[in-house]
């Protein structure tokens, strides 16, 4: 009985290999690894961001600052009646920028508050980046306790 070449081993197992990577996709079709990733399953506004459920909305008052903030979806409704630092009322085509792409706003006195949320469900802001928290009301507390009275810069982005 002779014993099969190097060549016909690799040949055989190139093949089994192939016929794996092509039936994968078909066994695999109703696992978690099939679905698409950053919570793009869910329908848009069903309460739920990259598997995690949307957090509450919030409005307070906090060590003297107003912090606020709502799933952004909800932007239309929240940002018709916001002015700006001066008073007088900024237009709703002004407010729609900042929260393009954004899952939640956060505002500190009216100022938004770019915040993150990571994938483990956790949230991160500019003002706490290296420390994260597990709701957007306990990110905006904590970035009120370090701005320590001074004002939230805005970002400009574009």
């Amino acid at each position: 009985m002779s014993r099969p070449t190097r060549r016909q081993v690799l040949h055989g197992s190139a093949a089994v290999l192939a016929g794996a990577a092509l039936t994968a996709p078909a066994l695999f079709a109703g696992t978690a690894a099939a679905r698409p990733v950053g919570g793009r399953e869910h329908p848009a506004g069903d309460g739920h961001t990259g598997g995690h459920p949307m957090p509450e909305p919030f409005d307070e008052i906090y060590q003297g600052r107003h912090i606020a903030g709502w799933p952004a979806d909800e932007g239309d409704a929240r940002s018709r009646g916001h002015r700006g630092r001066d008073g007088r009322a900024m237009h709703r085509a002004a407010q729609a920028g900042p929260h393009e792409g954004m899952d939640f706003v956060v505002r500190i006195d009216n100022d938004d508050l770019h915040v993150m949320r990571n994938a483990d469900g956790t949230w991160i802001s500019l003002v706490n980046h290296y420390e994260t928290f597990n709701t957007p009301r306990a990110l905006a507390r904590a970035a009120v306790r370090e701005l320590q009275g001074a004002d939230l810069v805005p970002v400009v982005t574009g």
